[in-house]
């Protein structure tokens, strides 16, 4: 039997509510388009932080409280949802910056791709101010360098662009084992889905 937990906002920092919420309530106003580079950085750390941290609390709303869950403490599983959303985050920072570039390569001819690295590293340094933990934003520099070496900037926005992070969300999110394994589909048409919206807006925002 699953039992049921309402998800209170004291198992969640301020903080990272005031960015859920934010997030929630910029979603439905009239969309800035995208004309130079700092407006294209702009969209990428807001969209991702939107999908990584709406997707995260959405699945831990849907299984918080379950017998399994309950075992954590309220510190460990704070540490646990803090360390989850980072993760997930910068690699939703990767997949939005690969995205964008290889779109802008792809239907607007763009050459400049190393301007993708420029812009990665200066989110993530406004982030480190913002408390992103350090083995995370090196990881994070690491994997982003990797992937890098290996895109196809002609195709890569057509060939399942969003699959590291909602990959990443099903690793990272602190929800048992048992219950993840019969999440799995779920998690990562949730994450993939909210994907496609941005994706969407994309394209009709660009005016690079």
């Amino acid at each position: 039997m699953v039992l049921k937990y309402k998800f209170n906002l004291k198992d969640i920092t301020l903080e990272d509510f005031k960015v859920y919420f934010l997030a929630l309530f910029k979603s439905i106003l009239p969309k800035k388009k995208i004309k130079n580079l700092s407006d294209l950085e702009s969209f990428i750390q807001k969209k991702s932080a939107w999908v990584s941290q709406v997707t995260l609390y959405n699945y831990l709303k849907t299984r918080m409280g379950t017998k399994y869950v309950l075992h954590f403490d309220n510190e460990e599983l704070l540490s646990s949802i803090n360390k989850a959303k980072w993760n997930i985050y910068s690699v939703a920072l990767q997949d939005l910056t690969f995205f964008s570039f290889s779109y802008l390569n792809a239907f607007f001819n763009y050459e400049d791709i190393i301007k993708s690295k420029d812009i990665f590293q200066s989110i993530l340094e406004r982030e480190k101010q913002n408390g992103m933990p350090e083995e995370v934003l090196n990881s994070a520099k690491n994997s982003f360098e990797e992937r890098f070496k290996k895109v196809d900037w002609k195709k890569h926005y057509n060939s399942l662009p969003f699959n590291d992070s909602a990959l990443a969300l099903y690793e990272w999110a602190p929800i048992a084992d048992e219950l993840k394994k019969l999440d799995r589909k779920i998690v990562l048409n949730s994450m993939i889905l909210k994907w496609d919206n941005i994706k969407d807006e994309f394209a009709k925002l660009i005016r690079i």
